[in-house]
Parts: structure tokens; C-alpha cells; sequence
């Protein structure tokens, strides 16, 4: 627990909001609600993400997650959200700005989930557009990158309405669902 406790205020991040949702740095006060909404979701999720550890959704892994979160923050490598109904302020998916790059690129990854229950309700696309100022003023980075797998329609779908533009084709891009799979490259950059 005193880890926990030496947590700086500023190693939290900002709060993003975005008219339906809000956004902020995952905190242990939300183990027990992520973890019921990620046990619900596994079936939904599972074909569009890298297999999960077998523990995964045990609280020892979540504090493991949110100490790797701390440092990432802190050394400028990541900047992860969950994300929330603005109405009633449950979590419905999560978003994270990684591999940020800065000297001559000053680009990011943007990567995401949302949980079953509140997919296509618009929520991603919400917390998508309520990060991208974010990026491009308080990060001051140039570019956005985002991949899918080209079977995830509304992951397509979802970055093309958020003005990314598709640029490429990665062959065996990334580890999903336990497999080597193609990938569609997504960009945005701040003058687009």
C-alpha cells in the first residue's frame, strides 16, 4: 500500500471531458468496476486484443498495471485512461496514448477498448476526439497512430470518423488473440 500512497497528484493526469464521457488515469478505487466490466466484456474483446494474462483481472496484476502506469506517465513513454459515463460515472472502456516518440517524430500509438455493453453507443468516438487536443497542445506531439485488424469494422469505422487516415498495411503487425495478424495503419497528424 505505500505505493499507493506516493502517488503524486500530478502522476494522475489530467481529466478529459468530452460531452457524454470523461477521461482520467486509472486509480485503484477502480479495481472492482473495471474488473467486472473487462470479465463481462472477454468474450466481446478476445478476437481484437493480445491474450490476456491468467491473471489478468486479480487485483495484483491491476496494482502491477497502475505502478507500470505511474512510471510510463512520469517518464513521458504513455498516458492511459479509463473512460466514463458522464451521466452516471461508470466505466465503459479505457484509451491509451503509447510509445510516445519525441526528438524528430513527436508521435504517439493511440490504442483502446470499449466494454460490451456501451459499444456503438458513440462513447469511443467521444473519448477518441476528447484526447486529440490533448495530444497536439498539452503533449505537444505532431502525429497520432492507431492500427486495427481490417475485419474490426467499427474500429475502422470509429478512426476514420475521428479524421485518421488510413496509411498502410502491416503484414503480422501485431500479437492478437495469440496470433500473428495483419494490420490496417491508421495516422493523424496536428495539421490535418
Amino acid at each position: 500500500m505505500a505505493f499507493l500512497r506516493s502517488v503524486n497528484p500530478l502522476d494522475t493526469g489530467p481529466i478529459l471531458h468530452a460531452g457524454q464521457v470523461y477521461l482520467r488515469t486509472p486509480q485503484m478505487s477502480d479495481f472492482h468496476e473495471w474488473v467486472e466490466l473487462r470479465a463481462l466484456s472477454r468474450e466481446f474483446l478476445t478476437p481484437w486484443e493480445p491474450t490476456w494474462p491468467r491473471d489478468d483481472l486479480t487485483k495484483g496484476s491491476f496494482r502491477r498495471r497502475l505502478r507500470r502506469y505511474v512510471k510510463d506517465i512520469r517518464e513521458d513513454l504513455a498516458y492511459p485512461f479509463f473512460i466514463f459515463d458522464s451521466d452516471n460515472g461508470n466505466i465503459v472502456g479505457g484509451l491509451t496514448l503509447s510509445n510516445v516518440r519525441r526528438g524528430v517524430a513527436q508521435s504517439c500509438s493511440l490504442g483502446y477498448w470499449i466494454g460490451a455493453p456501451y459499444a456503438r453507443c458513440g462513447h469511443m468516438t467521444a473519448a477518441a476526439r476528447a484526447v486529440t487536443p490533448y495530444v497536439f497542445r498539452t503533449l505537444q506531439l505532431h502525429r497520432i497512430e492507431a492500427a486495427c485488424l481490417p475485419s474490426n469494422d467499427a474500429s475502422v469505422g470509429l478512426l476514420k470518423k475521428c479524421r485518421f487516415r488510413q496509411e498502410g498495411y502491416a503484414h503480422r503487425y501485431l500479437r492478437i488473440n495469440g496470433q500473428w495478424q495483419d494490420h490496417l495503419l491508421f495516422g493523424l497528424n496536428e495539421d490535418d
